[in-house]
């Protein structure tokens, strides 16, 4: 399964000294990701995804955030200087889910 989205970039409020940069699944596609992978468990809820920014293309894992009722993806430094993106900024993302 592939998601693409259009999100904006926010700081973990938890952890702002360390600058955690995150991005919100859309609600809807997180419900789906949510169906799609009932009974798969890893640590903190978490699913293996491919994602990718730009030109830019890693793997990592999306989380649960109950809070926003919805999975968040990291967005670690390496690809925000890449693709020159700062906390507040807006871009395309593709996340694919590799836990199916």
């Amino acid at each position: 399964m592939v998601i693409v989205f259009d999100a904006e970039l926010w700081i973990w409020d938890a952890r702002r000294g360390d600058s955690w940069t995150f991005v919100s699944l859309p609600a809807e596609e997180s419900e789906t990701v949510r169906d799609m992978t009932e009974g798969v468990r890893r640590g903190f809820g978490s699913l293996r995804v491919r994602a990718r920014i730009g030109a830019t293309t890693w793997t990592t894992s999306i989380f649960p955030d109950k809070g926003r009722a919805a999975y968040v993806l990291p967005v670690k430094k390496a690809v925000r200087r890449a693709q020159h993106l700062d906390p507040g900024h807006t871009t395309t993302v593709e996340v694919e889910l590799l836990d199916l």
